[in-house]
């Protein structure tokens, strides 16, 4: 009789406690839930509207500002030059390093160890963090590695405007450095009379650069006139790229970067309308080509796509630019979450 009783007694004993220790767990769980989205809720009301500037306020994502990679794969004779010295003035002030990729002979293309140790580099070099890297080096995919992605930007131009600054460049230099002397410095011979001459310096090969800069480090994306080329900028840029701007409304760009990424470019607009840095490295003396030079350049295969690559960057950009505000053009679009729950 007594040994039924002591058996009743451990098993109730046992139910209780049992009972006890999932109440506790239930408690224990709700306040982990409560304490997880309760950031989140003081972001999320309906009430609560996001700023462009801070949207990531009062809410650690893992550090996203601190964490910040920016490449941007710069095109010669685009404008880089002043956007980078920008950069260069501000990092100190806003905290983040500025890192210029030297490739050895100005090759644009990374033999395969020299990706996967720059890929590497790039991702795991925290004390370099906030970065933006700059270089004239084309487009490396970074998921082929399996690794985190750099935000991507860059500026394209108008093609034939592109290749005459650059043919004057070689002859006359730019504002920059005014006593470095270029390799076709003494040569006379003008843009226009070089076409008529069919010389190699303005050969529209040479325009096949902004293509491959933004189709990448494949084999074909070099050969000239190759469509598959171009389609494989057209994917690059519209997925892999953050931002693309265009030369001529470099102010723009800046804008939409500072508005999007001010924990590197806040300040950049200001700078760049007020300071000394807005039109850096202009040729010291460019003749505009005459009509019957364009005309001809035209022709070319190689301008054509090329100018279609241009096309579809500022169509992008145009696209961007008018998202920025909502359809009255005179307030800012703003995003919220609402209907949350659980509450």
């Amino acid at each position: 009789m007594y040994r039924k009783i002591t058996i009743k007694y451990w098993f109730f004993l046992a139910i209780i406690c049992l009972v006890t220790c999932a109440s506790y767990w239930l408690l224990w769980s709700e306040v982990r839930l409560e304490s997880a989205i309760k950031p989140l809720n003081k972001l999320s009301r309906s009430s609560t509207s996001v700023d462009p500037h801070n949207s990531l306020t009062g809410v650690d994502f893992y550090d996203y500002d601190e964490q910040l990679v920016v490449l941007y794969n710069r095109v010669p004779k685009t404008g880089s030059t002043s956007f980078v010295n920008i950069a260069y003035d501000l990092c100190k002030k806003n905290k983040f390093h500025v890192l210029h990729i030297n490739v050895t002979a100005n090759m644009h293309v990374l033999s395969l160890p020299n990706q996967i140790t720059f890929v590497r580099n790039i991702t795991k070099w925290h004390q370099m963090k906030p970065a933006l890297y700059h270089g004239h080096m084309a487009f490396l995919d970074f998921s082929k590695f399996q690794i985190s992605k750099p935000i991507y930007i860059n500026i394209v131009r108008k093609p034939l405007d592109r290749l005459v600054s650059y043919y004057y460049f070689l002859r006359y230099g730019d504002n920059y450095r005014p006593n470095l002397i270029r390799k076709k410095a003494g040569n006379k011979i003008t843009f226009d009379e070089c076409v008529e001459l069919k010389q190699a310096d303005c050969d529209p090969k040479n325009m096949w650069l902004q293509i491959p800069f933004f189709c990448g480090q494949a084999a074909e994306c070099w050969e000239p006139g190759s469509k598959w080329a171009l389609e494989q900028a057209k994917r690059n840029l519209v997925n892999e790229y953050f931002l693309v701007g265009v030369t001529e409304q470099m102010d723009n760009f800046i804008d939409l970067l500072e508005r999007s990424l001010p924990r590197i470019f806040q300040g950049f607009r200001e700078y760049y309308q007020h300071s000394n840095k807005s039109h850096l490295r202009q040729t010291t003396s460019k003749i505009p080509p005459r009509e019957e030079t364009i005309g001809e350049i035209m022709k070319s295969k190689i301008w054509q796509m090329e100018d279609e690559l241009y096309k579809f960057a500022l169509m992008q950009f145009e696209f961007n630019k008018r998202k920025l505000t909502v359809p009255d053009n005179k307030h800012l679009q703003k995003f919220m979450y609402e209907k949350i729950r659980p509450k």
